[in-house]
């Protein structure tokens, strides 16, 4: 762990829990990424601004970084175009098979304690692990 920061890292998974917080506690939501995205192209959904609105602040978490920081987070992506579109498939498919995503299940499902949460989350968190593995060690991409 080169660059680790744990004051930083302490401070966004608060803010990350306040949001997910507040967005239970005012609007009775879950903060899964892909059911406010999912909800946005759902014809009989009602409840586009807030969808929007919370989709906005996760783009504009750079740019307020940006502004506080004086500088970005730097990003840096090895794997080819085709390797991140397939990786992306893989990930729409699983969190369709999973009922929800990292966040709505990592993040809200293991705080109210769900059963379904916890099998998911050591489900991707197993899954990403032996990925990084196998791409690391076997195929030699990403190193």
């Amino acid at each position: 762990m080169e660059n680790f920061t744990p004051y930083s890292a302490m401070a966004g998974g608060g803010l990350i829990g306040l949001a997910a917080g507040l967005l239970w506690l005012f609007n009775g939501r879950i903060a899964g990424i892909s059911g406010i995205m999912g909800g946005l192209f759902s014809p009989w959904s009602r409840d586009t601004g807030w969808r929007l609105c919370f989709l906005a602040g996760l783009l504009m978490g750079p740019l307020m970084l940006r502004g506080v920081n004086g500088e970005s987070a730097a990003i840096h992506i090895n794997p080819s175009f085709v390797l991140l579109s397939i990786a992306g498939l893989l990930v729409g498919y699983g969190t369709g098979l999973g009922s929800g995503c990292t966040s709505g299940h990592g993040i809200c499902g293991l705080t109210r304690l769900s059963r379904r949460s916890v099998a998911a989350t050591l489900t991707f968190m197993t899954v990403a692990a032996a990925t990084v593995y196998i791409m690391r060690h076997w195929l030699g991409a990403g190193s």
